[in-house]
């Protein structure tokens, strides 16, 4: 069975900077290690990159949230150091997107016959559960996992109502 462990938007900006958050920064272990347990698997390891231009107030994700973050090229756009060494980022596949979720990604995945995915990141209600969504559609039939201990929300409010929108679309929880 083709395994894929897929880190969304591990991102300085999201842990600790412009949109940063001591829960998002709680996580940070909790992916080592999991990055540890999917390569022992012999797992692939996955990323996504929130990534945004200069001109990202002019957008409409930029209207909505006006706080420019993960602005290519930025110190902010960066995976966090810890997580990209613990993975080998160079070794890895990074799917660099522009909004919320990747189509790239999931159509990537599902050509690939991957079978059993997880997910883990940022922001849960945001990214995680578009991407987790969007790869379901692409493979109804894989397992697709979320492991509610390695993302967080921008509240405990809306990460309680991501987990319930995955957990009612057929999206494994693991914890």
């Amino acid at each position: 069975m083709k395994k894929a462990f897929v880190i969304i938007d591990m991102q300085n900006d999201f842990i600790d900077g412009m949109l940063g958050s001591p829960a998002a920064q709680a996580i940070v272990p909790r992916i080592i290690d999991k990055i540890k347990t999917h390569r022992q698997k012999g797992s692939a390891i996955i990323f996504t990159r929130d990534t945004h231009g200069q001109d990202y107030l002019q957008t409409q994700e930029g209207r909505n949230l006006p706080v420019p973050h993960c602005i290519a090229g930025t110190p902010g756009w960066q995976i966090s150091d810890p997580i990209a060494a613990a993975a080998d980022l160079s070794a890895c596949i990074v799917f660099n997107k522009d909004c919320f979720g990747s189509l790239e990604l999931a159509q990537y995945l599902c050509q690939e016959g991957y079978e059993d995915i997880e997910l883990a990141g940022l922001v849960s209600s945001i990214c995680v559960v578009s991407n987790a969504l969007l790869i379901k559609a692409h493979l109804p039939e894989a397992r697709v996992t979320v492991d509610a201990a390695c993302t967080a929300g921008v509240s405990d409010e809306d990460y309680q109502a991501s987990l319930c929108v995955m957990k009612m679309c057929h999206v494994a929880m693991d914890n």
